[in-house]
C-alpha cells in the first residue's frame, strides 16, 4: 500500500482523498435517503391499513343496524322479500367480517359474531304465534350482537394503536441508525482528512525545511523528501540546487583567494619598491622625485585597504548565512562592545551611555557584535570631541530594538537612500580623517538581514540615528 502511495503524485493523492471523503458522505446520504423512503412507505401503508380497518369496523356496525331493522320488519310482516333482503345484508356483513379476519381480527370474535347471528336466524324462523316474544328475543339478541360488534371495533382500535406504536418504534430505530451512520461517516471523513492531511503535509514540511536550510547556507545537509512522486522530484531538484550552490560558493571562495594572492603579491612588491626609493637605496632623490614616491606610497596603501575591504565585505556576505543563534543578553553584548572600543572613544573624550530594559534575543552574538561594533566605530569617528554616544535597548511589537545616536554631522539628505550600499561614501566626512571605504554599513545590513531583522537610518538633528530591529525577542 505504501509503495502504491509513493508511486502516485500529489494531485492524484489529493483527488483520491476528496473522492474517498465524498464517497463516504455520499454513501451515508444515499443510505439515509433509502431509509427515509422506507419509513415513509411504512407510515403510509400503516395509515392506509388503519383507515381501512376502521372503515370495515364502521361498515360492520352499519350492517348490524340494517340487519336488526330488516329482521324486526320480517318478524312483524313475515314478508319473503324482507327475508331475502336480510340474507343479502347478512352476506354483505359476512364479507366485511372476512376482510377484518384477513387483516388480523381474532377468529374468536368472528366466530362469536357468527354464533349470535345464527341464533338470530333461528329466532326469525320461529312460530307466528310467538311473534311478540320473538321480537323481544331478537331485540335482546341484537343487543348482544352489538356488544360483539363493539368488541370488534375495540379490537380494531387496539390493533391500530399497536401498529402506530410499532411504526413509531420503527421510526425511532431508523432515526438512531441514521444518526449513528451520520456520526460514523463524519468520524471516518475526519479521520481520512486527518490521515491524508498528515500524509500530504509531511513532505511539504520537509520541503520548507530544505528551503530554509538552503537559505541558511546549510549546504552539507543532503535533501531527501519522502512522499508523492512529484514532491520527491522537487526534492531531487532542490538537492541538485544545493550541490550547485555549494559548488558556486566554493568557486567564489577560490576566486577570492586567487584574486587576493594575485593582487597582493605585485602590490607588496610595488610598496617595497616605493619604500626603497624613499630610503634612497638607488640613489639620492630630488624633491620632485620624493613627492612622486610619497604619492605612490599613499596610493598603494589606499589600494591595499580597498582590496582588504573588498575581501572583508565578501567574507562578511558569505559568513552572514552561517548563523549560530543562542539566547543573548543584548545589554551585556552592548557593554562588551563599548568596552572593546574604550580606548578609541576615550581618546576623543567621548561619553557612551547605555539605557533600556534587560532584553534577550535568539541571535548570533559574534555577527551581531560585528554589526553593532561597526555602528559604534562610525559614531566614534564622526562624533566631535567631548560628544556623547547613546545606546538604548527596547522592545516593540515582539521585536528587539537597538538604537545608537551620535552628535556628529549626520547623513546628508542626498546620501540617506544609498548609505547602506557597498563602497558608497557620503558627502559628510569628519575633519582631518581619511575617507572610509564604504563597506562598514553594508556589513551591518548583511548581518542584520541574516537575522531576519532590518537596520534603518532615522531622522535626527544633529547627528545620526541608526536603529536595528531583531525578531525572536524574549
Amino acid at each position: 500500500m505504501l509503495k502504491l502511495l509513493h508511486r502516485v503524485s500529489f494531485r492524484q493523492l489529493l483527488l483520491v482523498a476528496f473522492l474517498l471523503i465524498a464517497a463516504v458522505l455520499g454513501a451515508v446520504s444515499v443510505r439515509g435517503l433509502l431509509t427515509l423512503e422506507r419509513l415513509i412507505a411504512q407510515a403510509r401503508a400503516g395509515a392506509e391499513q388503519s383507515m381501512e380497518l376502521t372503515a370495515q369496523a364502521q361498515a360492520l356496525a352499519d350492517r348490524n343496524i340494517g340487519l336488526e331493522r330488516t329482521a324486526r320488519q320480517y318478524v312483524v310482516l313475515d314478508d319473503p322479500a324482507l327475508h331475502k333482503r336480510f340474507e343479502e345484508e347478512l352476506a354483505a356483513a359476512e364479507t366485511v367480517l372476512d376482510r377484518l379476519t384477513e387483516q388480523g381480527l381474532p377468529a374468536r370474535l368472528a366466530d362469536d359474531w357468527r354464533l349470535h347471528m345464527d341464533s338470530i336466524r333461528e329466532q326469525m324462523q320461529g312460530p307466528r304465534a310467538t311473534a311478540l316474544m320473538r321480537e323481544q328475543t331478537l331485540s335482546l339478541a341484537f343487543r348482544e350482537l352489538a356488544d360483539v360488534t363493539t368488541a370488534v371495533a375495540e379490537q380494531v382500535r387496539r390493533a391500530n394503536e399497536k401498529r402506530n406504536r410499532e411504526l413509531q418504534q420503527e421510526l425511532e430505530a431508523g432515526r438512531l441508525v441514521l444518526a449513528r451512520q451520520v456520526l460514523a461517516a463524519i468520524a471516518v471523513s475526519v479521520l481520512l482528512a486527518f490521515a491524508f492531511g498528515l500524509w500530504l503535509a509531511r513532505p511539504l514540511k520537509d520541503l520548507e525545511r530544505a528551503i530554509v536550510g538552503l537559505g541558511e547556507n546549510r549546504m552539507d545537509e543532503p535533501i531527501e523528501i519522502r512522499g508523492p512522486t512529484d514532491v520527491r522530484e522537487v526534492g531531487r531538484r532542490l538537492d541538485w540546487l544545493r550541490l550547485r550552490l555549494a559548488e558556486l560558493d566554493a568557486d567564489k571562495a577560490r576566486f577570492l583567494r586567487h584574486i587576493s594572492h594575485e593582487l597582493k603579491t605585485p602590490l607588496a612588491a610595488l610598496r617595497e619598491g616605493v619604500a626603497l626609493l624613499e630610503d634612497e637605496v638607488a640613489g639620492k632623490l630630488t624633491d620632485n622625485q620624493r613627492e612622486i614616491a610619497h604619492i605612490l606610497r599613499h596610493n598603494t596603501g589606499v589600494l591595499q585597504r580597498q582590496i582588504e575591504d573588498l575581501l572583508r565585505f565578501n567574507a562578511a556576505a558569505f559568513e552572514a548565512r552561517r548563523l549560530q543563534r543562542r539566547r543573548t543578553d543584548l545589554r551585556a553584548l552592548l557593554r562588551q562592545l563599548v568596552d572593546e572600543q574604550k580606548l578609541q572613544w576615550q581618546a576623543k573624550h567621548l561619553r557612551v551611555e547605555i539605557t533600556g530594559e534587560p532584553l534577550h534575543a535568539e541571535v548570533d552574538p559574534d555577527k551581531l557584535g560585528t554589526a553593532v561594533g561597526n555602528l559604534l566605530s562610525n559614531a566614534i569617528r564622526f562624533s566631535p570631541p567631548g560628544g556623547t554616544i547613546r545606546f538604548s535597548v527596547t522592545r516593540s511589537a515582539g521585536l528587539a530594538c537597538i538604537d545608537i545616536v551620535d552628535e556628529g554631522p549626520g547623513v546628508s539628505p542626498a546620501d540617506r537612500a544609498r548609505v547602506f550600499e557597498p563602497f558608497y561614501r557620503g558627502e559628510r566626512q569628519p575633519e582631518g580623517a581619511a575617507r572610509g571605504t564604504g563597506v562598514g554599513l553594508s556589513i551591518v545590513q548583511e548581518y542584520v538581514a541574516a537575522h531576519g531583522g532590518r537596520v534603518e537610518l532615522l531622522p535626527n538633528a544633529p547627528g545620526a540615528h541608526f536603529r536595528i530591529e531583531l525578531p525572536h525577542a524574549a
